[in-house]
């Protein structure tokens, strides 16, 4: 199922051939859904899985073509299941409506695209982690850079944390002290250059309190050589 293990698990082998608008229930069992029950599960974000076996092979371009913001896992190819065997490749595909829709709507792009099985999110931060397993340490990795973003969607900005920005200024500070940075523009340089992560922290609010950090540590700097006569 696409919920399961805590978090979010993979689609079973059986959810395959289950039937839209049957819902998977928490235990296991499939639960049929009817019209009036789909009309109330109504949410912005979908997910839903692609086997590229079974899917177009030019799927990605036809989500693409749908111009709904959507994100693209990496290839899941190294995921393993409960006894040890590898599951079968596949990528997680969430869809991000700018308005509430309705479980038919979003089926209706999932169809284009061949996904297997349909799930509303209810934290659209949460599975965009999860495509990379950011917050399952026991699973396989993948790498953020690959996943793809449509039709406007920002991958970086959704899966942002705000202790991930502490840990960039943190790192930045250490940056500084141990390699003598006292110039913001030097720091904003290298960042753009090498560090992408801190470049979007710099930019969009960690500013301020490295341009305070550097302003006092140039005159820590100064008061020093002068005391000292260096």
């Amino acid at each position: 199922m696409l919920y399961g293990g805590g978090c979010f698990g993979e689609t079973e082998r059986s959810d395959r051939h289950r039937p839209y608008g049957a819902l998977r229930h928490p235990i296991g069992n499939i639960v049929q859904c009817s019209e009036k029950d789909m009309e109330k599960k109504r949410t912005r974000n979908y997910a839903t899985v692609v086997y590229p076996e079974s899917a177009p092979a030019d799927w990605i371009r036809l989500l693409q073509e749908q111009c709904v913001p959507a994100l693209i896992s990496p290839l899941h190819n190294k995921d393993i299941n409960a006894d040890g065997t590898t599951k079968k490749e596949h990528y997680h595909v969430m869809i991000l409506f700018d308005g509430i829709k309705t479980m038919e709507q979003a089926q209706e792009v999932f169809s284009v695209i061949g996904g297997v099985g349909m799930e509303p999110l209810k934290c659209a931060r949460a599975y965009a982690r999860y495509l990379c397993h950011l917050d399952n340490p026991e699973k396989a990795q993948y790498e953020t850079a690959d996943v793809i973003s449509c039709s406007g969607a920002d991958y970086q900005t959704m899966i942002n944390l705000a202790t991930d920005k502490y840990s960039a200024i943190g790192e930045m500070i250490d940056f500084c002290l141990q390699n003598g940075v006292v110039s913001y523009a030097q720091l904003l340089l290298f960042a753009k250059e090498s560090r992408n992560d801190w470049f979007r922290v710099l930019c969009d609010s960690g500013t301020l309190t490295m341009v305070q950090f550097l302003k006092s540590r140039y005159w820590e700097v100064c008061k020093y050589k002068n005391n000292t006569g260096d």
